[in-house]
């Protein structure tokens, strides 16, 4: 399984950006998928995750700010990121957990606020 993530850049404080990932391959059947970051020195970190069935669970720090949704059919996660803060600056990784074949991780994708 492939993971493309796509939508990372560079925004002012306050504005928004939309990230997608899309997993290809061979896949069973996707159970939860999510959104991590790693900001530069520190742990990664959950941002966001979404169950098969909708679900969601998001970090104190982006909830109210940050939605994740998914397209079953085409095997994709979004996370549409809004009122960004210069401390949202992190590599953002996707992730799908499929029921047999268990997690996989996309490369990153860099978002930067500036202040």
């Amino acid at each position: 399984v492939q993971l493309q993530a796509s939508g990372g850049g560079l925004v002012q404080a306050g504005g928004s950006l939309s990230l997608s990932c899309a997993g290809s391959g061979i896949i069973f059947r996707i159970n939860r998928m999510g959104w991590y970051r790693q900001a530069p020195g520190k742990q990664r970190e959950l941002v966001a995750l979404i169950a098969s069935g909708g679900n969601t669970d998001y970090a104190a720090t982006v909830k109210g700010r940050f939605s994740i949704s998914r397209d079953n059919a085409k095997n994709t996660v979004y996370l549409q990121m809004n009122s960004l803060k210069p401390e949202d600056t992190a590599m953002y990784y996707c992730m799908i957990h499929d029921l047999r074949y268990g997690e996989y991780w996309g490369s990153g994708t860099l978002v930067t606020v500036s202040s």
